[in-house]
């Protein structure tokens, strides 16, 4: 597994971990909520190798989102919820495998997992639901005030889908509330 990250170092607290799956690539990004004004925390990709087998893959993700669960104190896991277009159901499945790995992982560490589409995403933060990626990056950009775009584009997404958590909960006060970890 390779992990590339982004990171600004502060003490966190409560969370919120955005994932955009992927067998090949996984996006994540992690923002804190600091005077109502979301903060980058880290972002990154989780990298699996292709010429793994499918299940080699599935536990180079898991141990990647092992790593990332661990590092920080997340209070809530958003997810880009699975979508099957007709022409290309394969590639759903596929995804739903990764996508069924973090949910997973969450669900062990005692996390809430929320799902998004991604036309909801796109629309929340772009106002078009069919948002090209460069937009979605510039999006990301400005709403987290970055000197850059975030790169890989799979980084972004995350963010995107982090970002749609928050300002969903400003909407639904019920899913602010953090999910503690039970203590073993």
């Amino acid at each position: 597994m390779n992990q590339d990250t982004q990171t600004n170092t502060r003490a966190f607290e409560g969370l919120i971990l955005g994932f955009d799956p992927g067998l090949a690539i996984t996006g994540y990004g992690i923002l804190q909520v600091q005077n109502q004004q979301p903060e980058l925390v880290e972002a990154g990709i989780l990298k699996m190798r292709r010429d793994r087998t499918l299940a080699e893959r599935l536990k180079e993700l898991h141990d990647g989102v092992l790593e990332v669960l661990g590092s920080f104190p997340i209070a809530v896991v958003a997810i880009e919820q699975l979508y099957s277009h007709y022409e290309r159901p394969r590639t759903a499945i596929l995804m739903g495998h990764a996508r069924g790995v973090l949910c997973l992982a969450a669900a062990n560490a005692n996390l809430e997992v929320h799902s998004y589409e991604a036309t909801k995403v796109k629309r929340m933060l772009t106002g078009n639901g069919r948002a090209p990626k460069d937009q979605m990056q510039q999006a990301i950009r400005l709403q987290l005030r970055l000197k850059e775009p975030p790169d890989p584009p799979d980084v972004a997404d995350a963010l995107a889908i982090a970002l749609c958590h928050y300002f969903t909960t400003k909407q639904h006060p019920q899913l602010i509330e953090p999910t503690r970890r039970k203590q073993p």
